[in-house]
C-alpha cells in the first residue's frame, strides 16, 4: 500500500536539481575563501525560506605547521547557522558542508551530464546535492501536521573536508542536548547504503630541530633532523595496532647536500577504531618522542591530534537507523548500512552523545575525484526519506 503523506507531494525535483548544480558550479574548495563566500551567500538566500534566524558565523582560529616547522594561523570561511523553533521541547541538529576538496586551480570545475539521470560535477554528491536534500526535506517538514512540534538547528560548515577544525566547537555547541542528528554526506554506495559505525582520525605534525654543520669539515658537530625524522617515521609504524592504523605520510625539510639538516617536519595520520586505541597510541607516541630526542640529541615537538573520535553505534543510534529503514520501506526504498573507515562531522556529533545518521544525502559515487557523480533522481528520493524521518521525530517517535 502506498504511503499517504501529502506533505511529501510537493518535493520539487527540478528545483533541487537546479540548486545543487548552481551551487556546485561555484568552486568552493576549503582554501578558496572567495568561492566559499559566494556559496555561503547563495545558501543563506536558499535557506531563508525556512522559518527561523540565519547567520554567518566566523571560523574559530586554527593553526598549522609550515614546511619549515613554524606555526601559522590558517584562514577559513564562515559557517552558515540557522535556528528554527529554539523553544521547542524536542530539538534536532542537521549538518552539511559547503566546501569541496577541489581547489580554485583544479581542472575539475564544471558539471556535465553523463546520461539522463547522472551528472558529473565537483561536489555534486559531496555534498551540494546533500544540502539540497536537507533544505527540501525541511520544507516538506514545515508542510506537515507534526512539523511545528520539532525545533532544529542547521549547520553548513566551510571546512569539513579538512577536518572541521574551525567549526568543531560550533558543532559541539549545536549538538549539545539535541534529541537526534542527521548529516547529509552522500550514501556509502551508489545503491543508497548508509554508513554505520565509523573509525576516527587524527592528523599530526612532528617538528624536529637539530643543529646544522658542514657535511665535510665538521659533521660530528651537527645533529641531523632528517635522520631523526626518519627514525620517528619507522618508530610510528611500530606503534601501529589492528585497532589503530598509523600512516607516516610526508617528511619535509633538509638542506644542501653539504649541510647537515637542522630542521624537518614529519606529517602522519592515525585511524583509531575505538577511543581507547587512540589513547594508547598517544602514550606510545610520547615515549617514542622522548627516545628520539635522547638518541639523536634533537628537539621534537608535536602539533595536532585526534580531530574526529571513533563513532560507535549505541542503542539509541541504532534505533535512529531502524527508523530511517522503516521510513524507507514505507516509501519503497530499501535502506541498508555498513561500517566504514571514513570519517565526517557525524563522528563529532556522536562524541557529544547524540544519535546520528550521517549519510542522508544523495546517491552517487567516486567522490574526491574528477569522476564524482550524482544520481539525480535520488535528490527527491532522499528528500522524501528525510522528511518522513523528521515527521516521525516531530510526532514523538522515541529513540
Amino acid at each position: 500500500m502506498k504511503l499517504s503523506a501529502p506533505f511529501l507531494d510537493d518535493i520539487d525535483q527540478a528545483a533541487m536539481t537546479e540548486q545543487a548544480l548552481g551551487w556546485s558550479a561555484v568552486n568552493s574548495g576549503t582554501g578558496n575563501l572567495e568561492g566559499l563566500k559566494t556559496v555561503a551567500a547563495m545558501l543563506a538566500d536558499a535557506f531563508a525560506v525556512l522559518p527561523g534566524d540565519a547567520e554567518l558565523v566566523d571560523p574559530a582560529p586554527v593553526t598549522a605547521i609550515s614546511a619549515d616547522g613554524d606555526e601559522f594561523e590558517k584562514a577559513h570561511g564562515q559557517h552558515l547557522v540557522l535556528r528554527v523553533r529554539p523553544e521547542a521541547e524536542r530539538r534536532i541538529v542537521l549538518t552539511g558542508h559547503m566546501d569541496t576538496v577541489f581547489p580554485a586551480d583544479h581542472s575539475f570545475q564544471a558539471n556535465s551530464w553523463l546520461d539522463d539521470e547522472v551528472v558529473n560535477g565537483p561536489g555534486t554528491a559531496d555534498m551540494k546535492g546533500g544540502i539540497a536534500v536537507m533544505l527540501h526535506a525541511l520544507l516538506a517538514l514545515e508542510r506537515s501536521e507534526n512539523g511545528p512540534q520539532l525545533g532544529y538547528d542547521v549547520l553548513i560548515n566551510s571546512d569539513e573536508e579538512t577536518g572541521s577544525l574551525s567549526s568543531s566547537a560550533l558543532i559541539e555547541e549545536l549538538a549539545r542536548g539535541k534529541y537526534a542528528a542527521l548529516t547529509y554526506e552522500p550514501s556509502a554506495t551508489p545503491e543508497g547504503t548508509l554508513a554505520h559505525a565509523r573509525g576516527g582520525t587524527g592528523n599530526y605534525s612532528l617538528i624536529v630541530r637539530g643543529r646544522s654543520a658542514h657535511a665535510g669539515r665538521n659533521p660530528q658537530d651537527g645533529r641531523n633532523a632528517l635522520v631523526a625524522a626518519a627514525a620517528l617515521a619507522v618508530g610510528l609504524k611500530s606503534l601501529q595496532t589492528d585497532d589503530c592504523p598509523v600512516n607516516p605520510a610526508k617528511i619535509e625539510g633538509g638542506a644542501a647536500n653539504n649541510v647537515v639538516p637542522d630542521n624537518a617536519v614529519l606529517r602522519f595520520n592515525i585511524r583509531p577504531k575505538e577511543p581507547s586505541a587512540g589513547e594508547r597510541f598517544e602514550g606510545g607516541l610520547q615515549a617514542l618522542m622522548a627516545e628520539v630526542r635522547q638518541a639523536h640529541e634533537v628537539s621534537v615537538d608535536l602539533h595536532g591530534g585526534v580531530t574526529r573520535p571513533p563513532k560507535p553505534v549505541d542503542r539509541r543510534a541504532q534505533k535512529l537507523f531502524d527508523l530511517v529503514a522503516k521510513c524507507g520501506a514505507q516509501l519503497g526504498q530499501h535502506i541498508d548500512w555498513q561500517s566504514t573507515g571514513g570519517v565526517c562531522d557525524g563522528n563529532n556529533i556522536a562524541a557529544c552523545g547524540v544519535p546520528v545518521v550521517d549519510t542522508m544525502g544523495v546517491r552517487g559515487g567516486k567522490i574526491h575525484s574528477p569522476d564524482e557523480f550524482m544520481i539525480v533522481p535520488s535528490l527527491s528520493e532522499r528528500a522524501a526519506l528525510s522528511a518522513l524521518v523528521l515527521d516521525r521525530l516531530a510526532s514523538g517517535e522515541s529513540l
